[in-house]
């Protein structure tokens, strides 16, 4: 085997005392390895196999995710720019995460708790998902610094005028409600901030970003090859161990990616009467493909309900647009051909 890469690692441990660790990417006949060899025992070292694979991305995506659960552990590389992809963290970005962190170790827990108890209320008034009113990190945010002015809340990150707007007035009534010990503006949060602690927690919310990569990576490698095998949505959900509805989310992504899923699609509908098929399409060609639910109230009726719930309905007006959006696609293309 070759090694095409390697990089020595360090951390503290105990009183002042050093360890290392190398990390290296071997090759061999198109077969990639990677690994991490441990010298904190002394000069003998043990070797954990990271990956082993014909897979450069998979690969990538392991070496990033291992890596950083590493790094937020305390380990540095001898040599920078380890994980291989653009340092995007501007001035502006790192005085935002630096907000980020301190919320999520010092913020107020009873008046978060009320600032998500505000939201499921208005999410169930507005009919909306509560993520899509606010997010957590914003709660975090606000329940922490605890705004008392318009003026002080668009120094939050993720607040905007639209924002204050729909929904200031509420956030203050909560945040007004306690008295508070810092001031704004919050230029003073960088310079209470243990630099190293915030470095360790950036490599963990590294972890976590390059986590959900290799999770969606390997489930796509799980999708092409069942859907390449003939298996259907149920197998695919054993294989995976992903519910049915996010496997349609990616079977989605697949379709717009340019891989062809029509063998799922096949064996999803083999058993639907083909009336019921054109009457979706038809429903398509009529109403349009963005929304499912007028489609779905125009084919079986807008009182229409199902002892087995309407889940297989939607996952089978699903699987049809797919297959009316390749074909509008494919008739742009045509069009434009000429």
């Amino acid at each position: 085997m070759q090694i095409v890469f390697m990089n020595r690692l360090s951390r503290i441990s105990g009183v002042d005392q050093e360890v290392y660790a190398q990390l290296w990417i071997g090759e061999e006949e198109g077969i990639w390895s990677l690994g991490w060899r441990d010298f904190s025992g002394g000069e003998n070292y043990i070797e954990n196999l990271w990956y082993e694979g014909g897979s450069w991305n998979e690969m990538l995506c392991v070496y990033r995710h291992e890596l950083a659960v590493k790094m937020g552990d305390g380990y540095r590389p001898l040599i920078d720019g380890i994980f291989h992809e653009e340092d995007s963290l501007t001035g502006r970005n790192q005085e935002q995460l630096k907000l980020q962190y301190y919320s999520e170790h010092y913020g107020n827990e009873a008046i978060y708790e009320e600032l998500c108890a505000w939201r499921r209320g208005k999410a169930s008034s507005e009919r909306k998902a509560p993520y899509i009113l606010a997010s957590n990190r914003l709660l975090r945010l606000l329940s922490t610094f605890l705004p008392h002015t318009p003026e002080e809340l668009m120094q939050i990150p993720g607040v905007g005028e639209g924002k204050i707007a729909q929904f200031g007035a509420d956030w203050l009534v909560i945040t007004t409600a306690v008295a508070r010990e810092h001031a704004f503006p919050l230029n003073w949060v960088h310079e209470v901030i243990e630099e190293e602690s915030f470095v360790s927690w950036l490599y963990k919310q590294k972890e976590v970003k390059y986590k959900k990569q290799l999770e969606r990576l390997r489930l796509r490698r799980i999708l092409l090859q069942g859907i390449e095998n003939g298996l259907g949505l149920e197998q695919l959900k054993v294989n995976s161990g992903v519910n049915r509805r996010e496997l349609i989310e990616a079977v989605e992504e697949l379709e717009r990616e340019g891989y062809s899923v029509e063998k799922l699609i096949h064996v999803e509908l083999g058993n639907m009467p083909q009336n019921e098929q054109d009457a979706i399409w038809n429903a398509y060609v009529e109403l349009g493909d963005l929304f499912l639910k007028p489609v779905l109230h125009k084919v079986y009726g807008d009182d229409f309900s199902a002892a087995e719930g309407l889940d297989i309905y939607y996952e089978r007006l699903r699987l049809i647009r797919i297959r009316f959006r390749r074909e509008q696609t494919h008739k742009v293309g045509m069009a434009t051909s000429f």
